[in-house]
């Protein structure tokens, strides 16, 4: 029997306690600062407000400040933050880790160094701990098409851990396949980080269709957007094979489960779906903002985050000006509050396409 930490009792944390306590294996799901009602819930009801489920009985509640407690003797140490909270989370967990443990991201995300280099959150984390440990544990992370309440049912849900050590992935896998969890392995931890970090804002595009059809006069024969939505969810895609490819991950992990399946998993709905939609509809981003309060969006976040990095890359020539048009009109439009103005023209720019003349 192993012993599984998991730190941030969110929905996505919460949920990828099943299959390893389906497993026979003594999990610790552990509150954050900002998770004092669920946990308070998960003691007194072992009921999980979010999921709006009963928790698995061999899952140990703890509040955050018993995180030395509950990390001690872990064989993993899973964090289940948002990418806000990474840093906090290398701070409360670091001084506590214990030599040859796994410390496993499902966080997403990505951040824009002072020295305007793109860097993977299992690398943010790295640095973030302190000196005398961040080389005696072991990192790995999960990334593919996953949605917490369908993971928590025992719903068929398949992904990909990434470790840069083979026998890592390896030993995690053992722990947390079930015949509903269906785990690949993988080394390309950059190919996965990235596409499961750009996968947020990429929805959040494809998102917009919603919303510009409500836009539209009504169609006679109730015509849709989808035409409009597939050729943004593709251009997502070239663009985060160019991000991939140039910070040295592998594109064919962009057309498997981190990237194609996960982008269309995210489509399908959730928080990044229904910004994209407000947007559409016309709602500039600081009003839509209020329309959804308390709420992350992830695929903004990882918009304002990505493009510090993206801005010093252009300018150090390692990527085309003309490369990312989806992401910087992205990014115009949530730090503008401008309106959407998608020149499809501009994409597919550096795939082996001839453009359409101008007006097409």
């Amino acid at each position: 029997m192993a012993i599984i930490a998991i730190v941030g009792a969110g929905v996505m944390g919460t949920a990828i306690t099943f299959p390893v306590a389906d497993n026979g294996h003594e999990v610790r799901l552990v509150g954050t600062h900002l998770d004092d009602d669920i946990i308070l819930s998960c003691l007194e009801r072992r009921i999980h407000p979010r999921l709006r489920r009963s928790i698995h009985e061999r899952v140990q509640p703890f509040y955050h400040t018993d995180i030395p407690t509950a990390v001690a003797g872990a064989d993993v140490v899973l964090l289940g933050v948002n990418s806000r909270g990474v840093h906090w989370v290398a701070e409360a967990v670091g001084p506590y880790l214990e030599p040859g443990q796994i410390v496993m991201m499902i966080t997403k995300g990505l951040e824009s160094s002072p020295d305007g280099r793109l860097q993977i959150l299992p690398d943010v984390i790295r640095e973030n701990l302190p000196a005398a440990i961040r080389d005696q544990v072991h990192y790995a992370a999960v990334g593919g098409p996953s949605i917490a309440g369908e993971l928590a049912a025992r719903r068929h849900t398949s992904v990909v851990f990434v470790s840069r050590e083979v026998e890592v992935a390896e030993r995690l896998r053992s722990l947390f396949s079930t015949p509903y969890y269906h785990i690949w392995t993988s080394t390309d931890i950059i190919g996965v980080e990235v596409c499961v970090a750009m996968k947020n804002p990429y929805a959040l595009a494809v998102g917009l269709a919603a919303g510009v059809l409500e836009r539209q006069s009504p169609d006679v024969a109730n015509a849709h957007m989808h035409n409009y939505a597939a050729a943004i969810f593709a251009q997502g895609l070239a663009e985060t094979a160019i991000l991939v490819e140039k910070l040295g991950g592998g594109r064919e992990t962009v057309f498997s489960l981190p990237g194609a399946g996960d982008l269309y998993v995210t489509t399908q709905g959730g928080r990044n779906s229904r910004m994209g939609r407000l947007l559409g509809k016309g709602m500039a981003y600081s009003d839509a903002v209020e329309e959804m309060p308390g709420e992350t969006i992830e695929g903004v976040d990882a918009v304002v985050s990505v493009m510090p990095a993206v801005e010093a890359m252009i300018q150090r020539g390692e990527i085309a000006p003309d490369a990312l048009p989806l992401l910087r009109e992205l990014h115009r439009i949530v730090t503008r509050n401008a309106q959407i103005e998608f020149d499809f023209n501009s994409f597919f720019s550096r795939l082996p396409f001839n453009p359409p003349p101008a007006g097409q």
